[in-house]
């Protein structure tokens, strides 16, 4: 069954019903859901897994936007508008699951089920001050503190509430999320590993402490040298 703060006000009844009206989909490690530039029509509740959100610069790179886990979503603009195209391109990091939810059919249940029009509302207000988290802080936030961050979110979404987490990404993924080099997130993670809060692993990261990373965090508080 479906979790995490977004359907936690969601009556029973429709949650069931919006179950009932999905599709489960099962998906491989690396594999895509969908492609930039592809029909959008689904949106998708994960179950289980975590999925990578990604563009592709002028270069022809693949750049990590964001990272979705348990009980997030991700392709709601497709509930929105008829004959959109996806924005980014959506894979899977490890073997996963979602429902996913037709716009046709998502539009009967909202008729039927009002309540459910909180859940993409939420979601969609979860978007936007998000892109307005970030935006300030691509102003006005140093990269080493923007690395902290991202770090101390990514602990927190796969540790889920454990004393340690397991970070499985690369720190030139965790450059892209961060928006600065890898060469930046190397110093970062390096002055961790150095104060004990971090060990770095071949293509991962494990978190410590990951309550008290995302104190140091949210005030700022960083070790990165000169």
């Amino acid at each position: 069954m479906l979790g995490g703060e977004l359907f936690r006000h969601l009556p029973e009844p429709e949650l069931r019903r919006l179950v009932a009206i999905a599709r489960r989909r099962r998906f491989a490690r690396n594999e895509v859901v969908f492609h930039h530039g592809d029909p959008a029509d689904t949106l998708h509740l994960i179950v289980r897994g975590y999925f990578a959100a990604r563009l592709e610069t002028r270069l022809g790179d693949a750049v990590t936007t964001a990272v979705h886990g348990p009980g997030d979503a991700f392709g709601e603009l497709a509930l929105l508008e008829s004959e959109q195209t996806r924005s980014t391109t959506v894979a899977a990091l490890a073997a996963g699951e979602t429902y996913a939810v037709r716009r046709d059919d998502f539009s009967r249940l909202r008729n039927e089920y009002p309540e459910v029009n909180d859940v993409l509302a939420r979601l969609l207000a979860q978007r936007v001050r998000r892109t307005t988290e970030l935006l300030t802080e691509a102003l006005f936030v140093s990269a080493e503190l923007r690395v902290l961050r991202r770090l101390a979110e990514l602990a927190s979404l796969y540790g889920d509430g454990a004393p340690e987490a397991v970070v499985p990404l690369a720190q030139h993924e965790l450059a892209e999320l961060a928006g600065t080099s890898r060469a930046t997130v190397n110093r970062v993670l390096r002055a961790e590993a150095e104060q004990g809060t971090v060990a770095l692993r071949r293509g991962r990261v494990a978190v410590l402490d990951p309550a008290a990373l995302a104190v140091r965090a949210a005030r700022g508080d960083i070790t990165a040298p000169e």
